[in-house]
């Protein structure tokens, strides 16, 4: 897909499913996501709206939702709630509406599961009935096998620990993820094909390897999910010397793996639409680099330009 002709639009709502369309003014935006379990969040500024509307978003409205990217290749990248909006100035004719907003921020704070579980319930069942109270939507979530519940239990508590509980019994990460708790194996990914990185597919910059992961900036890019998985050429990494650690630094940068394929730990988006900011970092890893030793994981396919 061609990465030409920006793209953006914001809607903030309220509980009665009325809101405002902001995507004609000038937005912009920083947004920070990972396949941790705290929130991913957004700090985005929207110019020059009229006080009316400043006002009437700051009374009753706090359902989030931006899109980004392309003409050709658009898409959600944040779905959230707000925390705090204020007005400012970036100078003296520009004034703003900064938004604070996190996602899925009240049910990982406060939601409580208050239950009993059923002797031979599974492990999907114990992780639905945990995520009920939140009152998110269901995101990816594997088939998780194992034993069955040989007795009844008691779930008392607050959900997110029920599961963390549940991805630490089944080796995966849980998180949420534009409005769903998703579970991702910790030596899986996402279903679907690597999108390829490439100079003339967004690639920006060289990738560089760290302790954290492969560093990879490109062109925003609404299919490239946490969890998910990208493809880059081994050959275009600037690879970590040891020379370049610091004194005293005993943890070993994150491998370049044979087939250049990584899965996507975090992103961070800043975009302008009236500004040179339109990017994304993603800090990656091998999709086996968790694996337990000796075991290898089947790497997904590549997508590429046009697909």
């Amino acid at each position: 897909m061609r990465q030409w002709l920006r793209k953006c639009s914001l809607l903030v709502a309220g509980q009665s499913g009325e809101g405002l369309d902001l995507s004609e003014l000038r937005i912009k935006f920083e947004i920070k996501k990972s396949d941790a379990q705290s929130p991913n969040t957004a700090n985005i500024k929207v110019f020059n709206l009229s006080g009316d509307s400043a006002s009437l978003i700051q009374r009753e409205f706090t359902d989030i939702t931006l899109q980004a990217g392309y003409e050709e290749n658009f898409g959600v990248i944040f779905r959230g709630n707000a925390k705090q909006i204020s007005r400012g100035r970036e100078n003296g004719t520009d004034a703003f509406l900064e938004i604070i907003a996190a996602d899925g921020d009240a049910a990982y704070n406060f939601a409580v599961v208050n239950t009993t579980m059923s002797a031979g319930a599974s492990q999907n069942e114990i992780i639905q009935t945990a995520k009920a109270p939140m009152n998110l939507q269901s995101g990816f979530t594997p088939a998780f096998g194992g034993e069955k519940l040989p007795r009844g239990k008691v779930m008392y508590g607050m959900s997110r620990d029920y599961l963390r509980q549940a991805g630490n019994t089944d080796g995966a990460r849980w998180s949420i993820q534009d409005g769903a708790v998703q579970f991702v194996s910790n030596t899986g990914t996402l279903p679907g094909n690597a999108v390829l990185l490439t100079s003339e597919t967004g690639l920006v910059d060289t990738p560089e390897q760290t302790n954290d992961g492969i560093k990879i900036k490109c062109l925003l890019n609404p299919q490239i999910k946490t969890g998910g998985t990208v493809s880059i050429a081994n050959s275009e990494v600037n690879a970590l010397k040891f020379g370049d650690k610091k004194e005293g630094d005993k943890t070993k940068p994150v491998k370049i793996v044979d087939d250049g394929i990584y899965r996507v730990l975090s992103i961070e988006y800043a975009g302008d639409t009236r500004g040179q900011e339109w990017y994304q970092v993603l800090v990656c890893v091998g999709v086996d680099e968790t694996a337990p030793a000796g075991k290898k994981v089947k790497s997904p396919g590549i997508e590429s330009e046009g697909e």
